[in-house]
């Protein structure tokens, strides 16, 4: 008879987990009053009718927003609007941004019945169960490092994933100039079709493929230009033989001092083909004018070059301060050895100047993909080419979707090529980076 007492209350002991759980699951704080947590039992449930009061209202609608992108069309009679109508690209981001507040939701709400579990447990173990007043003191002292970093946390989710998102959502509706511009129209979902006719449809597959290649040999170029500039500049002016290296150290310094913009505007008018100074000095030495940005190559190399000058000096910045931290030693056993100061260069220095250069160097070559700024205050991707659509000879992939989106509204496909830029910019710096020796030692 006492046996199965024991039995009786050691199955019921071990049921507490399974009781919070379910009530935790039916409601929330439920589970905590089960394991005599009442302060923590109400605060749970009180959050629960908040949610239910003032929540449930507004993320039902905005999911029901974002499913249908809007049902009732803007009604005008003579040019005035009668019924606004539903404007589909608000309802979109509305409902993007109640879908986040319903994961926020049900993730605390996957964290009370996670807490009430474990409670449930230790008191199967028979062990103490902490009070309010503990819990709270536990939580500030094991976990304030996630209190202070949540706000932080919010504001990336806001203003960096949120627009990811959104922009990628649009890549699968219809949003684009003449017909589907809200609120004017309303805008649909199309799936797939987008990235279809960007890679079917003869006009926008030539432009992507022309774009996308141009892009790519711009970002190499460009980044291998700078870097491998810096680096020479940088090696011969750590040599003893360079008399007044600070001088000449200072002297390339003043192209990065200088806001790129200017620059850049600086570089335009000078490559002008009639009243430009290189055509000038050209024609006084008795040579002929080149089309510096009416030429196709010419305004390629135009824009690579004008990047070398703006670009080199933060590189051999950066490596004059690499070349300081090798130990003279090694160069000194090196001569010892016979060595030439080609050998040394391709042995000590090289391997060590990389270590430290790779990393920024997939940076660089990222930020080079994205040059919009650069790109548009040069040459506005002209010259024009007829077999684009909205984009000329040194457009590059970022430019072509602000012609597509600001000048001719064709906001879905070009979502839909900012996402194939996101995953292959996003690819490529994982793959480099996670295959990259200076980046190994992180945890």
């Amino acid at each position: 008879m006492s046996n199965n007492l024991e039995l009786q209350v050691s199955h019921k002991d071990k049921s507490h987990r399974k009781i919070a759980t379910l009530l935790s699951v039916l409601f929330m704080g439920l589970g905590q009053l089960y394991n005599k947590q009442y302060s923590k039992g109400i605060s749970w449930a009180l959050f629960e009718i908040i949610a239910l009061i003032f929540f449930i209202k507004p993320i039902s609608q905005g999911l029901y927003g974002l499913i249908t992108l809007g049902e009732t069309p803007q009604v005008r009679e003579r040019g005035r609007v009668v019924d606004p109508g539903d404007h589909s690209i608000l309802l979109m981001a509305e409902g993007l941004l109640m879908l986040m507040a319903l994961v926020a939701v049900l993730a605390i709400y996957f964290f009370s019945i996670r807490d009430a579990y474990l409670v449930g447990k230790l008191r199967e173990q028979g062990k103490r169960v902490m009070n309010f007043k503990e819990t709270v003191r536990n939580v500030w002292e094991n976990g304030y490092a996630y209190i202070l970093i949540t706000p932080t946390a919010i504001c990336m989710i806001l203003l960096t994933v949120f627009p990811l998102i959104f922009t990628a959502l649009i890549a699968f509706t219809n949003y684009s100039s003449p017909n589907y511009l809200p609120p004017r129209a309303l805008v649909d979902w199309v799936g797939i079709d987008q990235f279809i006719r960007l890679f079917t449809m003869e006009s926008w597959r030539g432009t992507f493929l022309g774009v996308f290649s141009w892009t790519i040999i711009w970002a190499v170029l460009s980044t291998l230009l700078v870097v491998f500039a810096g680096l020479f500049v940088a090696v011969v002016l750590s040599q003893k033989i360079v008399k007044y290296r600070k001088f000449w150290r200072n002297i390339y310094i003043i192209p990065w001092a200088v806001p790129g913009f200017v620059s850049i505007l600086i570089f335009r008018n000078l490559y002008n083909g009639e009243f430009g100074v290189f055509n000038d000095m050209l024609r006084s030495v008795g040579l002929n004018a080149i089309p510096w940005l009416s030429d196709p190559m010419w305004a390629k190399v135009s824009v690579l070059l004008t990047n070398l000058w703006l670009g080199f000096p933060f590189w051999m910045a950066l490596f004059t301060a690499v070349l300081t931290t090798i130990s003279k030693e090694l160069y000194e056993a090196a001569e010892v050895d016979g060595a030439t100061i080609v050998q040394q260069f391709r042995t000590i220095t090289f391997p060590i100047v990389m270590v430290a250069a790779i990393p920024l160097m997939v940076f660089t070559f990222a930020f080079n993909f994205n040059q919009l700024t650069f790109i548009y205050l040069m040459t506005e991707g002209g010259p024009s080419n007829a077999n684009y659509t909205y984009a000329g000879h040194t457009d590059i992939l970022l430019s072509w979707i602000f012609k597509m989106t600001l000048d001719n509204g064709q906001y879905a496909i070009a979502s839909a090529v900012a996402l194939v830029v996101f995953l292959i910019i996003a690819g490529f710096a994982y793959f480099n980076l996670r295959n990259t020796k200076s980046m190994k030692g992180d945890v």
